[in-house]
């Protein structure tokens, strides 16, 4: 048998990357990115994290001690340009900087998001004060999504909420029934609503959110999406997911 060995030829330079870490139960988010994203110069790699249900702060938090390893399994060696954390309440329980910390233990120079930060930056983008909530989640996790807000000097005219405890129920929402109970929300003393939770199937809904409601609609998924690509320093057009894209 004849062997010939051929020099292989290697690509000199990649797309922005992506890395996306991913509760294990969560059904969304990567559906989200990947929507997104589809047809653009960026490369999306996703792990998941462990969680605990039901969700609590202190599971919230618990969850996160995992975050370096999951970060590290994400090509590894290899260069990301940003990391998404994809949990906003966990998040909150963490600590933005905690997290930042164990990402770059795992991955040095790297950027990261998260949903809540991304949030914050979308509603001070979109010149937001005053804001409605809806979120998924139990009173426990609720009070310190809305301290998070008041501490970034928001102001909270309503909360609405469905009392899920467990992160896998979330992601079986009914998309046409949350977009029923969303649509039916009175803003009038608001400038925006914020839905939160990267497991709510709402992304698809914002567009014709806005215009039934006639005012700013943000997501988790959303803002991490748009915060995501704004630390790459990607340009590219996104239509259909809400306002947010076009600001």
């Amino acid at each position: 048998m004849k062997l010939n060995k051929i020099e292989p030829k290697y690509i000199s330079k990649s797309n922005p990357r992506i890395g996306l870490i991913t509760l294990a139960s969560d059904f969304r988010i990567e559906k989200d990115f990947n929507n997104v994203i589809n047809g653009k110069d960026i490369d999306l790699y996703c792990n998941r994290i462990h969680c605990y249900n039901p969700l609590t702060n202190e599971t919230l938090k618990k969850m996160a001690d995992d975050i370096t390893n999951v970060t590290k399994d994400i090509l590894p060696d290899q260069k990301l340009d940003c990391v998404a954390y994809g949990c906003t309440s966990g998040t909150i329980a963490a600590g933005y900087n905690s997290i930042f910390e164990k990402v770059n233990a795992a991955k040095p120079n790297t950027k990261v998001t998260t949903p809540i930060t991304a949030a914050i930056k979308a509603l001070k983008k979109l010149n937001i004060n005053k804001i409605s909530i809806f979120t998924p989640y139990t009173n426990e996790i609720n009070n310190s999504v809305v301290e998070y807000f008041k501490d970034e000097n928001f102001e909270i005219n309503e909360l609405s909420y469905f009392d899920i405890p467990s992160d896998l129920d979330i992601g079986k929402v009914d998309d046409k029934y949350l977009f029923d109970v969303l649509s039916k929300i009175n803003l009038n003393d608001s400038d925006a609503l914020f839905v939160s939770c990267t497991a709510l199937p709402v992304l698809s809904l914002i567009n014709d959110l806005e215009n039934k409601l006639g005012k700013f609609v943000v997501s988790s998924n959303q803002a991490l999406i748009w915060d995501s690509l704004n630390q790459i320093n990607s340009n590219i057009n996104v239509v259909g997911y809400g306002k947010l894209f076009n600001n």
